[in-house]
């Protein structure tokens, strides 16, 4: 039977635009890929490197989950999450901000923390983490911005390694290891790694979804855990979002099963 490494690499060079994985097991250490290395627009990718960079900032005391951000009515923005549905003026602490960046993907709440932090002090965070071709330049739905060619940029292998840090637990240190796991588990938003797995199937990611763009990056947890990083832009999102949910059952299959 032809492996899930063959039929994935076979599928994936089929899609016009622009396509990537980077795959890693936690155990053997094996890794192949895809496009692996090239950056890709990133949707809301770069908010797990930025909540990397929050981890490092609060690891040295530059920062507290207890400060407090205000996000002005004027500063909300439509697309994921809740903060944009509250009322008013709204006063949030980093923590609270954090959880809703990644749990689900709130954009208002993300904005808010590039803000709050900078775009320089987020690159020389970027840097320090190894993430060369990642990038944070801008807020979500600046089109002005947008418009000049200042974009968000990740690249698979990068998200990889900051996955396997984490894993490790030497993203950062333990406890910001333990803390990043533990939230990234929390995602709500699972219909394509998860989307053929068994419901509330052990994972710890972050997707990144746009009109043209398709992404999914993290780990399952089977028997024998594995890192998972997909990346697409291009006019073919659903097909390519039903491949992920395709591809990640097989990676699934064969490296121990769903069976909990």
């Amino acid at each position: 039977m032809m492996s899930a490494k063959k039929r994935i690499l076979e599928e994936i060079k089929t899609f016009p635009g622009q396509s990537g994985i980077y795959y890693q097991n936690l155990e053997t250490g094996e890794t192949w890929g895809y496009g692996e290395k090239a950056s890709y627009l990133a949707a809301s990718i770069v908010k797990l490197p930025l909540m990397a960079a929050i981890l490092l900032w609060k690891s040295r005391g530059e920062t507290s989950f207890d400060d407090k951000v205000t996000i002005r009515e004027d500063q909300k923005i439509p697309g994921c999450g809740a903060v944009q549905f509250l009322n008013g003026d709204v006063t949030l602490t980093v923590g609270k901000l954090c959880k809703l960046m990644i749990v689900i993907s709130d954009s208002c709440a993300t904005n808010a923390l590039f803000r709050h932090y900078g775009a320089e002090a987020i690159r020389q965070a970027f840097l320090e983490l190894g993430l060369t071709g990642t990038q944070f330049n801008r807020e979500y739905w600046d089109e002005e911005r947008e418009k000049q060619g200042i974009n968000n940029y990740f690249v698979p292998e990068e998200m990889g390694g900051l996955l396997r840090r984490m894993y490790d637990r030497t993203l950062v240190d333990r406890e910001s290891s333990d803390w990043l796991e533990d939230i990234l588990r929390q995602q709500q938003i699972n219909h394509k790694l998860g989307g053929k797995l068994p419901m509330d199937f052990p994972m710890a990611h972050k997707t990144g979804d746009e009109e043209d763009k398709a992404h999914d990056v993290g780990i399952v947890f089977t028997k024998s855990p594995f890192i998972a990083c997909f990346a697409y832009v291009g006019p073919h999102m659903q097909d390519y979002e039903d491949f992920i949910r395709r591809a990640a059952r097989m990676l699934a299959d064969e490296n121990g099963g769903v069976d909990m």
